[in-house]
């Protein structure tokens, strides 16, 4: 494959070091800030990823091509989003891939729809639902710097009234009352289909999971994820002294059909 070489309207990370990294996007005329110094941007054009650039006070920056978590981590918040290591597991719990049609609620600002979208594409669809005009719209701007809004079609509705889609494939619910949700998730998804709820408080976990259980929802499971960095230094490796605990608990469950009585 060959090097990917950057082009006007791009977007890059500029590198300074594991702390101070920024996100840009490459346009003519345009220059970046920062305390050691500036860029001009259009002179990014043409250059590898990879490749280091060196601001106006002479500080070396390394130009990278974003990921996923970058434009996650980096998008435009409103809300609390989730974070990666919980995002990771919701995927694959979710059992999604390519052409796969989910519901998700709510949109919030877009983090966890961008990597819903990310694994859906090219050939299926996201299904946002959010009660927040103002979260939606920053949502859709998060989503179109990323390359994925084609893959999301944003709606403006309360799921707890219900869901209009049918023959889902999995249901991805960011909100405080998702056993409200869990009877009309039932009715979207396909048979075997699968659920995924993110709640912060136990109390929302054994509500959904009451609610599950008494639905026909098989395999109903809840788990948390900690994930702790580490300082890497030979001789001195341990812990970080912080770490980001607990973020919430994940549930998830699979819809089994209803036993039909002759």
């Amino acid at each position: 494959m060959a090097n990917q070489k950057i082009s006007e309207g791009d977007y890059a990370i500029l590198y300074l070091d594991v702390r101070r990294t920024y996100m840009v996007k490459v346009e003519a005329g345009k220059t970046f800030h920062t305390h050691k110094g500036y860029l001009e941007l259009d002179e990014l054009v043409g250059k590898e990823f990879g490749a280091t650039v060196q601001s106006s006070l002479g500080i070396a920056f390394t130009l990278l091509k974003p990921v996923l978590t970058d434009y996650i981590m980096k998008s435009s918040r409103k809300t609390q989003i989730t974070y990666p290591k919980d995002t990771a597991l919701i995927v694959m719990f979710s059992g999604i891939g390519a052409g796969s049609r989910v519901v998700e609620a709510g949109t919030g600002t877009g983090a966890l729809t961008t990597a819903l979208a990310h694994y859906v594409k090219p050939d299926g669809k996201v299904y946002s639902c959010e009660i927040r005009e103002e979260f939606q719209k920053v949502a859709e701007k998060n989503l179109k710097r990323a390359g994925l809004l084609e893959f999301v079609e944003l709606k403006n509705r309360d799921v707890t009234a219900g869901i209009e889609e049918r023959d889902v494939d999995a249901v991805v619910l960011d909100l405080a009352t998702p056993w409200l949700v869990a009877p009309h998730a039932y009715e979207a998804l396909k048979p075997a289909g699968i659920i995924v709820s993110f709640s912060p408080t136990i109390d929302q976990v054994v509500k959904m999971t009451e609610a599950l259980r008494e639905l026909n929802f098989i395999c109903v499971e809840t788990v948390e994820c900690l994930m702790r960095a580490m300082q890497v230094e030979r001789g001195k490796t341990r812990p970080h002294t912080l770490m980001t605990g607990h973020t919430g608990y994940i549930t998830c469950a699979r819809k089994a059909l209803r036993l039909e009585r002759a």
